[in-house]
């Protein structure tokens, strides 16, 4: 008999491993709304059946913190028992041999402090938070709550202008979301415990796409009441469109010559075309919105002349200044920074970057966008620096891919350290210096250090600077405003504190975000501010959702929208992503499980016909 034998797996270990990847898919799949009580039981089960057995804290402990939290869970404990978990949960995570036990003491203990409410209300009150409102995971996982089940349903039945209005009453730029909108949507999609996630975005393009100019709803009527948007983007614009469908005058002021944003201003044209920004701009403004172009807040118009003049103000500016990487030589000729940079090329005025050796720092969509544009250019080449891994980047994979494919170059885990120019200050190259990965930060990334090897040098002739973007605050500062961290201080409803009739949102609250979350922010002031003026204005649409198909869902591949060849889009500012055809829009949109109906969706929650 052999000694030893090659190892291979046998049936039970491929279907053991089949059940791995089934529970992760289920986990991927877990919806916001669930009980996090039971949760964490769950994921604490899950754990225990996994552990040794040779420590007494994973083979005792584990098993009888699974007890005090179902007693919690089946209504037959007191605050004691919650303490008892908490002391309980403290001795198995210090005490335990091995990660299996750490980590699931840790897990509850991290759940006892952070949803320590749950657990007391499940109690005191024998109830469960979270059975009273079970949304969508889609919905719930949209900033702008949009209702995805149902306008990919109309999809599904033709219908694309239904399909256009119903994505209108929570956001009003279908079009441009259609094209950049990160899609958090789909990171909780229920069809990921059958095979992958509905490709939400495309879908929504093509109903953009396939339904034309599709009209507003009519205005309420007349309220008299007046109020003054400071802030041309995507959140500015979503407040003023609602609150002039509820019937009040609205006038936006807007520092540039157009409209738009960071939509106009921050991202290229080959990912979001004007015209069909324009298309989402021209409806909002259909609504009667008026506007007053190039106008500075502080230098052309003061706050105090805006709200003696109007009932209510609400701030929108975004994040539109440059922050610097505070190294030397960042004064140089040839040094810009990707907020300069985006910002004339949404104004036409490209720069010439012909045989140009280009580097830019940052590893964020705009970082990414600098990069593909700098290409596109004419740059000789590019090289996106970044001083983590890239798997730690915040920009879209696809953006980082996408960038790579059409010849740039992303040199990870480098810092930069210092700028070095001629002798008539103009950029020769970008000294960084190594990094080695390290411990995992509060932010869940682990942090570079300084590895121990020499510093490197890149050749180059620009150095784009997307590190991050800041907000002016200076105007609002002077009038009272309150600014904490370089963001105006505002609360979670858009009120800021102590001023009245001003609301303040998007970008200049919470710093550099994403479009959609922008828009939510513009759509919760509007419902706020109207409230403010003494209205309880609602948002409504007549369109009937179709009724769910009967019958099985086998599993079926994910359609991904195609792309022009990286040789072909590398050299123009058209449109990269090529539009779903009618066979693969039906397919894709016939896969959706229709959580609103036969799941959360018919629970209290599930669907918002108004707000």
């Amino acid at each position: 008999m052999s000694r030893l034998s090659i190892k291979t797996p046998n049936k039970a270990q491929t279907v053991v491993e089949e059940l791995y990847r089934d529970v992760e898919r289920r986990i991927t799949a877990s919806p916001p709304g669930l009980c996090p009580v039971d949760l964490s039981l769950a994921f604490l089960k899950l754990c225990h059946a996994q552990t040794c057995g040779k420590c007494t804290p994973c083979r005792v402990g584990l098993s009888q913190l699974e007890g005090l939290i179902e007693k919690v869970l089946d209504g037959n404990a007191d605050m004691s028992v919650l303490a008892t978990i908490e002391k309980t949960a403290r001795v198995i995570k210090n005490t335990s041999d091995c990660a299996i036990g750490f980590e699931a003491a840790n897990m509850v203990l991290k759940g006892v402090l952070g949803f320590r409410d749950d657990y007391i209300e499940h109690i005191e009150n024998k109830r469960c938070l979270f059975n009273l409102h079970q949304p969508v995971p889609c919905v719930a996982l949209c900033p702008a709550g949009v209702d995805i089940p149902g306008y990919i349903a109309l999809i599904s039945n033709e219908r694309y202008a239904d399909s256009v209005r119903l994505i209108r009453k929570d956001n009003p730029f279908p079009a441009a979301c259609a094209m950049v909108c990160e899609h958090p949507c789909e990171a909780r999609c229920r069809r990921n415990m059958v095979d992958d996630a509905i490709n939400i975005r495309a879908l929504k393009r093509y109903a953009i796409d396939m339904a034309g100019v599709v009209p507003v709803p009519e205005r309420a009527e007349c309220t008299g009441k007046s109020i003054a948007v400071i802030g041309g983007g995507p959140g500015g614009l979503s407040a003023a469109y609602y609150l002039s469908l509820m019937g009040h005058r609205v006038e936006v002021f807007e520092k540039r010559a157009s409209l738009g944003g960071m939509l106009r201003y921050g991202i290229p044209s080959y990912r979001l075309p004007r015209e069909r920004l324009q298309e989402d701009i021209d409806a909002i403004l259909s609504t009667g919105v008026l506007t007053h172009l190039g106008v500075e807040i502080g230098k052309d118009i003061t706050i105090p002349e805006i709200k003696e003049k109007f009932d209510c103000i609400y701030i929108s500016i975004g994040a539109h200044t440059d922050k610097k990487m505070g190294i030397e030589g960042e004064g140089m000729r040839g040094v810009i920074s990707a907020v300069e940079m985006l910002r004339n090329i949404g104004d036409g005025t490209l720069p010439d970057f012909k045989n140009k050796r280009v580097v830019v720092v940052g590893g964020g969509n705009v970082a990414m966008d600098c990069t593909r544009s700098a290409k596109r250019l004419g740059a000789s080449s590019v090289t996106c620096v970044y001083r983590r891994r890239k798997i730690d980047m915040t920009a879209l994979p696809e953006e980082v891919e996408g960038a790579i494919s059409e010849g740039c170059e992303v040199l990870c885990l480098n810092a930069p350290l210092r700028i070095a120019g001629d002798s008539d200050e103009n950029v020769t190259a970008l000294w960084v210096q190594p990094q080695i990965i390290g411990d995992i930060g509060d932010d869940g990334r682990p942090k570079p250090r300084k590895a121990d090897t020499q510093p490197m040098r890149i050749p180059c002739d620009i150095i784009i600077v997307a590190i991050g973007q800041g907000i002016e605050t200076q105007p609002f500062e002077e009038f009272g405003v309150p600014i904490k961290r370089g963001v105006i201080d505002a609360l979670a409803s858009s009120d800021v504190a102590n001023i009245e009739g001003v609301f303040a949102g998007g970008d200049c609250v919470t710093g550099p975000a994403t479009v959609i979350r922008a828009i939510a922010a513009g759509k919760v002031a509007a419902a706020n501010i109207d409230e403010y003026l003494g209205y309880n204005h609602a948002i409504t649409v007549d369109v009937d959702i179709p009724n769910a198909r009967l019958g099985s869902r086998p599993p079926c591949g994910r359609v991904n929208a195609a792309e022009r060849s990286a040789g072909e889009r590398n050299i123009d500012f058209n449109l990269i992503e090529c539009g779903f055809t009618h066979e693969e829009a039906m397919q894709e949109s016939r896969r959706c499980l229709r959580c609103d109906h036969y799941g959360y969706g018919t629970f209290k929650g599930g669907r918002v016909k108004k707000w």
